[in-house]
């Protein structure tokens, strides 16, 4: 039920691989939460309009969720080969060469990555010391739609350096799509039956 990574025996898997794959996908599945909340108050609030019932803060809780599900959807998104990737060089290269430049290309979106999680956990510490509340209607306090943006972020993290951990061993990364012989037929094929790239 996990994400499955390339050339991992399902039986051979450790407790970590597990742990990590099932946060993989319990980021995903409480983004998918957040985007059905989203529908709900957006239905609730055009549903409540036609009869004059006003929902306060309606679209600052439409907008903390989209957040929430923005960021936690990153790392199930990325494990999985969703996330779009600009592979024009990384797709004619091969062997040891593109192996250098994948791990190169994970350096720098980890160190990126790394440091935006820095700041975004620090915004919502200091949200929560200094007592911050929205400014809307309902007085929320700020840290606890925070927690998705900060928590998206530190999970993407996570799926990062697991990912650089993957190449730098040797593994082929689990967001590529298509065996690394596949033929521009045989890739073409697999987008048009929705695969991905």
């Amino acid at each position: 039920m996990g994400i499955a990574l390339a050339g991992d025996d399902v039986a051979a898997r450790g407790p970590a691989r597990r742990a990590l794959d099932l946060l993989y996908l319990g980021a995903g599945y409480a983004a998918g939460v957040f985007l059905v909340a989203i529908f709900a108050i957006m239905m609730a609030m055009s549903v409540g309009r036609q009869f004059a019932i006003n929902i306060p803060a309606g679209d600052d809780f439409a907008s903390w969720c989209m957040a929430a599900m923005a960021f936690l959807g990153l790392a199930h998104t990325f494990k999985r080969g969703e996330m779009i990737r600009v592979g024009l060089l990384l797709e004619r290269l091969h062997g040891r060469t593109k192996q250098i430049a994948e791990i190169t290309a994970l350096g720098i979106a980890t160190a990126f990555i790394l440091y935006f999680t820095r700041y975004a956990v620090q915004m919502t510490y200091d949200s929560w010391r200094f007592n911050d509340v929205a400014q809307g209607v309902v007085a929320l306090p700020l840290w606890i739609p925070q927690l998705g943006f900060a928590g998206g972020l530190a999970i993407l993290s996570i799926a990062l350096i697991d990912e650089m951990v993957n190449v730098v061993g040797g593994g082929r990364p689990s967001y590529e799509k298509g065996s690394p012989d596949e033929t521009p037929d045989e890739f073409i094929e697999r987008i048009s039956q929705g695969g991905g790239g």
